[in-house]
């Protein structure tokens, strides 16, 4: 071994792996900042905010997060169906790494940057 080498203990990369995990895929933080601000939305004030999202992808996103706990879907009984989201205990727990990612990208953004 080098004289200048440290060695490393084992480091466990599965909490990071599993927290990346449910945030993991393009339209899942977009998602999650609209229910931060939002609170409740309906399935199409989400596809509205997103703009380009298309309906598969959104579908899939929003059952994403639901199964891994994060997001809390209830559907009414009507006609014509509706469907509305929010974040659940779990997911508001995220918040607070949200609002520091926000808080970086307000003191960071360059000036004239536009939402590709």
């Amino acid at each position: 071994m080098k004289k200048d080498t440290i060695p490393c203990k084992e480091i466990d990369v599965r909490p990071f792996a599993y927290a990346i995990s449910l945030v993991d895929g393009k339209w899942k933080m977009h998602i999650l900042f609209w229910l931060w601000k939002k609170e409740i939305l309906r399935y199409s004030e989400i596809k509205r905010a997103l703009g380009k999202v298309t309906h598969k992808m959104l579908s899939s996103q929003l059952k994403e997060l639901e199964n891994d706990g994060i997001v809390i879907r209830k559907e009414y009984p009507q006609v014509p169906p509706k469907v509305e989201y929010r974040l659940s205990e779990k997911g508001k727990s995220i918040m607070p790494i949200l609002s520091a990612f926000c808080k970086w990208g307000h003191e960071h953004i360059p000036d004239g940057w536009q939402i590709p």
